[in-house]
């Protein structure tokens, strides 16, 4: 619990750093130098791991979700993000975020076929109604910033699922590759235009935030993910969004409007609203022979290692047989089936 509350913590106070960088920096410049900082990050986590993957030698539909999440994710996500937070105060611009939650899952069910309870309708327009709100309250900037926001959590919405269909790579070997390329991308297309390159210090502290508010952040996640499961890690790093708006709130002095704190509550009963819905009915898996980042004790991953018992999350190589069984489920890699209604 102690590392998905630090890594919600460490992720929450990259938009308010951001706001200070954006300063002395042109938006797309800081985009890719924070990305960069994911990369070096993550870039232990892979080590650790003892392989890294080759993008290039994936199959065709791996290297284009790959693809798609580099350029959406990488690249005009967190540059739309920074445009909205230089005329946004960056404790609106952190409630903004859940907006993502919305795209993904509206994403999910209108494009990639997810089926949607009534409970996650009624968070996704809980959520939505938050962000209408909060850009009310930010006056006359507040539909142009709410809109770029928006925009980049679309673009992060589209990331989400493809990440979630790359077959063959670890969340940590897509994180590094994702902000090498699109760190790279963004600081050659600011590098050649009219913005402000920033100095050497600013320079250094843009890597570091991007290394911990991001990389780290994302590391002890995936820790948190392994020890606790995915539902209530994701349930804890939820609250990263209102760790935003605290520290907004005492280290960069903004106001903290009856606005916000409104938008918080809607935010945060919407959420609840989300994490007590229990997806659960009887569904088949086919056969399937894949790679990815997996625990043994998922109810999903049976197979034998030579007699050696393996802890911890691993990849490689392995085969699923055919099987029919009941559980609470989200749409992850192994749950892609169809529902009667």
């Amino acid at each position: 619990m102690i590392a998905g509350l630090v890594s919600a913590v460490l992720f929450g106070a990259a938009t308010p750093a951001s706001k200070v960088l954006l300063a002395g920096m042109d938006a797309q410049v800081l985009a890719g130098l924070l990305y960069l900082g994911v990369a070096l990050g993550v870039l232990p986590l892979v080590v650790r791991g003892k392989a890294l993957v080759q993008p290039w030698r994936a199959d065709r539909r791996t290297l284009m979700m790959l693809m798609g999440a580099i350029i959406l994710g990488g690249v005009l996500g967190p540059f739309l993000l920074l445009l909205g937070l230089e005329i946004a105060t960056s404790g609106s611009v952190s409630l903004w975020l859940n907006l993502e939650f919305v795209a993904t899952v509206l994403l999910g069910r209108f494009v990639f076929h997810e089926h949607l309870t009534a409970k996650g309708w009624l968070a996704a327009g809980g959520t939505l109604l938050a962000a209408v709100l909060l850009a009310w309250g930010e006056g006359t900037t507040g539909i142009l910033s709410v809109s770029l926001v928006a925009l980049a959590c679309l673009c992060w919405g589209f990331d989400n699922h493809f990440t979630a269909l790359i077959d063959g790579f670890t969340p940590a070997q897509v994180t590094l590759w994702k902000g090498l390329t699109a760190g790279l991308v963004n600081v050659a297309l600011g590098a050649t235009g009219s913005g402000e390159m920033g100095n050497l210090t600013t320079i250094c502290a843009s890597l570091v935030v991007g290394a911990v508010c991001y990389g780290v952040s994302v590391t002890l996640y995936i820790t948190s993910a392994q020890g606790l499961g995915a539902s209530r890690s994701q349930m804890i790093f939820s609250s990263a969004p209102f760790f935003g708006l605290f520290l907004s709130v005492v280290f960069l002095k903004e106001g903290f409007t009856e606005v916000q704190g409104l938008a918080a509550g809607i935010t945060a009963a919407s959420l609840i609203v989300l994490f007590s819905e229990k997806h659960s009915h009887d569904h088949r898996h086919d056969a399937a022979y894949h790679v990815h980042g997996h625990l043994h004790t998922d109810g999903h991953h049976d197979h034998e290692h030579d007699g050696i018992r393996v802890k911890g999350s691993h990849s490689h190589w392995h085969e699923h047989d055919p099987a029919e069984h009941g559980h609470k489920h989200w749409p992850d890699l192994h749950h892609r089936h169809g529902h009667k209604n």
